[in-house]
């Protein structure tokens, strides 16, 4: 590959990953630094591109877990992730047997399906958004004790 393919490669990682920051191809150029040192060291080819493999995915495997640890601490949820938890209102029965329901949160309608197959949920009822699959708000009633709009099938 040579000095000059070696500087290419390391320099075409450096400025992919800087726009990017996605902690992708910095392990690249670090493997591509090793195959210059051994270039330069007077290696052969075969071992330069051995150690390219080795580094880069030996620095990806070991470091980029710990990186993302901290680079990424203030990734804020999306937006769909920030709902799971929140309390939404039934505006249209929710039974799984039927696939009917809806709900209202944030001024958002959304479909609403029971948590449990057996539970249904009548209109106007509280209920927390314990997951979302899809575009489909998985519910349980708030107070999961209580009678008012929920019948068991």
């Amino acid at each position: 590959m040579g000095l000059i393919g070696w500087l290419a490669a390391f320099i075409l990682f450096i400025a992919i990953e800087i726009p990017t920051m996605a902690l992708t191809t910095i392990w690249f150029a670090g493997g591509a630094l090793a195959g210059l040192v051994l270039y330069l060291l007077g290696a052969p080819m075969e071992l330069q591109l051995g150690a390219f493999v080795v580094i880069s995915f030996a620095l990806l495997a070991l470091t980029r877990p710990m990186a993302l640890r901290y680079i990424n601490q203030k990734t804020k949820k999306t937006n769909v992730e920030s709902l799971i938890g929140r309390q939404a209102r039934i505006t249209e029965q929710v039974d799984n047997q039927e696939g009917t329901g809806t709900a209202v949160l944030d001024g958002a309608e959304w479909t609403a399906r029971s948590a449990e197959d057996n539970l249904t949920i009548a209109p106007k009822t509280l209920v927390w958004v314990k997951e979302i699959r899809g575009v489909k708000l998985i519910v349980l009633p708030v107070a999961q004790n209580q009678t008012d709009g929920i019948t068991k099938q």
